[in-house]
C-alpha cells in the first residue's frame, strides 16, 4: 500500500533527514535556537525577578511582625494608663 504524497518530487538520497531539503532542515534548526535561545534568557529574567519577589516579602512580613508587636505593647501601655 503506497502512501499519498509520500517521496513524491524528493530527490533520491534525501531521506535520511526526513524528506527536508539540506537547506530547509537547516534555517528550521536555526529558528529553533534562537527562539530556545530566547526562551531561556526569559526564563532567567522571570526566576531573578521571582527571587527578588521572595526577598521582599520576607522583608515586608519581618516588618508587619514588628509592627504588630509594637502596636500589641502599645495597647498594652493604654490599657495600663486607663486604670
Amino acid at each position: 500500500m503506497r502512501r499519498a504524497g509520500l517521496g513524491e518530487g524528493v530527490p533520491p538520497g534525501s531521506y535520511g533527514n526526513y524528506g527536508y531539503a539540506n537547506s530547509g532542515y537547516s534555517a528550521c534548526e536555526e529558528e529553533n535556537e534562537r527562539l530556545t535561545e530566547s526562551l531561556r534568557s526569559k526564563v532567567t529574567a522571570i526566576k531573578s525577578l521571582s527571587i527578588e519577589i521572595g526577598h521582599e516579602v520576607k522583608t515586608q512580613n519581618k516588618l508587619l511582625s514588628e509592627m504588630d508587636s509594637q502596636f500589641d505593647s502599645t495597647t498594652g501601655f493604654l490599657g495600663l494608663c486607663s486604670m
